[in-house]
């Protein structure tokens, strides 16, 4: 059996001097999804925060390809692709602008590609609009144009689906389940029941695992 890209490994995380969860483990293999559940406060943007290098835990630790993660910072930014639950879009920017910034931190990419991967998500003809002028779903829209450019084969999404319209769920679910068919990995948050999942998939709902 092939090792695992990620892991965590004996995993504890205390925030607000309150212990989230303790003795975690957890692996994530090529063609793997892993949605993480439970309810509010269980600290499911926490894990996702560990597993992508944003936070350091209170005990054991994270692993990349069997090292300790933070051992490969610049392994990690070559292979990862995060979303948080905010867009992370500047408002002042277009919606190509946004995309050429956020690319050009690790893979940088050219204006044809950033309006392809923009009308992949339905915003043909919105590539030159500031985003402040842009609804909710819209601004979500930019942010995951990111997974519709030349992407990291592990992406971390905390709510991805937020703001979407029916239409758009479908389409991301597609899209994230053709990524892990592909050999990708995906690690997520929603409140969203996945309808299309790939045969790699598996949930953690950290409301069992309450410290």
């Amino acid at each position: 059996m092939s090792s695992p890209f990620l892991e965590a490994v004996s995993l504890s995380c205390e925030r607000d001097w309150r212990l989230l969860f303790e003795k975690l483990d957890l692996s994530l293999l090529p063609g793997q999804m892993l949605q993480v559940a439970g309810p509010n406060g269980s600290g499911k943007t926490s894990l996702l925060r560990l597993l992508a290098g944003l936070m350091q835990p209170t005990a054991g630790e994270v692993r990349l390809s069997g090292r300790p993660l933070r051992e490969q910072r610049a392994e990690l930014a070559r292979n990862l692709l995060w979303i948080g639950h905010a867009a992370g879009i500047k408002g002042l920017l277009t919606a190509e602008e946004n995309l050429a910034w956020l690319c050009a931190l690790h893979r940088p990419a050219s204006r044809e590609a950033i309006w392809q991967a923009l009308a992949a998500v339905g915003l043909r003809g919105f590539e030159d609009v500031p985003c402040h002028t842009l609804s909710a779903g819209q601004q979500r829209r930019v942010a995951l144009a990111r997974l519709y450019l030349e992407a990291p084969p592990l992406w971390i999404l905390d709510e991805p689906f937020t703001a979407l319209d029916r239409h758009g769920v479908a389409q991301l679910e597609a899209h994230l389940s053709a990524h892990c068919t592909g050999g990708g990995m995906v690690v997520l948050t929603t409140h969203h029941s996945l309808t299309e999942r790939p045969a790699g998939y598996h949930e953690l709902d950290l409301g069992q695992r309450a410290a």
